[in-house]
């Protein structure tokens, strides 16, 4: 059993292909289904079962249509940077880690925001003896 590595990515073994490529940062479930259909793999074959033809197919194809991993990254730190830079309202929000798409933040994003709050019992100690 040979792992399977595409794009510095290693798939796992034991899942269908379609949910395997779904690990590359930048594929998901849409794109990976339109992968499969131009490469002509069914997507119920597992990762283990393919054929070393149709693990360079995958790759070949990956690599020359779509942006992933490291590249993609990339251009969306440039891009977040970009609106930071040109002070815009999206940029500002990013730089105070806060909600960017318009979520309300007066009762949600308490985890962004550092206001989360631990549940903690009723405040009462335990007495230590019995009565």
């Amino acid at each position: 059993m040979a792992v399977i590595r595409i794009v510095g990515v290693t798939i796992p073994q034991d899942k269908r292909i379609v949910i395997a490529l779904t690990y590359i940062y930048g594929i998901g479930l849409n794109k990976s289904r339109e992968i499969l259909e131009t490469v002509k793999i069914d997507q119920d074959t597992r990762t283990k079962d393919l054929t070393t033809e149709q693990e360079n197919k995958l790759r070949e194809y990956i690599r020359e249509n779509f942006k992933t991993e490291g590249d993609l990254k990339r251009e969306v730190m440039g891009n977040i940077k970009r609106l930071k830079e040109i002070k815009s309202y999206r940029g500002s929000r990013h730089e105070k880690r806060l909600p960017v798409r318009g979520q309300r933040s007066k009762t949600n994003s308490r985890s962004v925001r550092g206001n989360a709050r631990i549940s903690v019992g009723s405040g009462r100690t335990q007495s230590l003896q019995k009565t």
